[in-house]
């Protein structure tokens, strides 16, 4: 198997759930300020133009953040980050849906439609009129997990599983293009930090991103 590997949050979130199952892969970097992400011979392999992707070793690409992750979670089940049995399963995948419609991809589409305007423009149907009202759900919607969280260390309970990591690399971009944890969302914050402290918070880091002292 080999990543196809960039800066950005999504690449981040697959190499921070390898470092936190202790999985390492061959990795080819593709340049998606460039543009190389949107052009063969790349869509060739994954015709959506994401970042990343996952070559199994039959030829067959996967090209969505999550999809990369379960299979990852399939061939290498410890420690389980989605769960070991059919009832932790389900309640991880009914908060990584939770986290992404409501925050990360408001987040994500609030910074192409403004400050990435210029880099999105052209590659997707941006609309720069929504990008307020899209950054202030995701505020919104911050408040309302920050609630759920009181008394759990992580989303899910106790356990430390996929959507941490899906709103811990979102928030950690957010926080480099103006959209940061309101700070008397103390439930948050302390979850943040507690996330920010794993090693593999660090390990996942871009290469690119830790010379340009970027968190991405």
């Amino acid at each position: 198997m080999k990543l196809y590997n960039s800066l950005g949050p999504n690449p981040r979130c697959v190499r921070m759930f390898m470092a936190e199952k202790g999985i390492t892969l061959p990795t080819i970097e593709i340049d998606i300020l460039g543009g190389e992400n949107r052009r063969p011979p790349y869509t060739d392999k994954n015709p959506g133009g994401q970042m990343p992707a996952l070559e199994l070793d039959d030829g067959r690409v996967l090209a969505e953040t999550v999809a990369i992750c379960e299979y990852l979670e399939e061939r290498h089940p410890t420690p389980a980050l989605i769960g070991s049995t059919p009832e932790e399963r389900a309640e991880t995948r009914m908060w990584q849906r939770r986290v992404e419609l409501n925050i990360t991809e408001n987040l994500y589409n609030g910074f192409r439609f403004a400050e990435g305007l210029k880099m999105f423009q052209n590659r997707m149907h941006c609309l720069p009129e929504a990008a307020a009202g899209l950054k202030q759900i995701v505020q919104e919607k911050l408040a309302w997990l920050d609630r759920l969280m009181e008394g759990k260390s992580f989303i899910v309970g106790e356990r430390f599983t996929l959507p941490d990591i899906i709103l811990y690399v979102a928030l950690d971009f957010g926080a480099g293009v103006g959209q940061t944890i309101d700070p008397q969302l103390k439930n948050l914050t302390a979850w943040f930090a507690r996330v920010n402290a794993r090693p593999s918070a660090t390990a996942s880091l871009h290469e690119k991103a830790k010379a340009a002292g970027m968190r991405a």
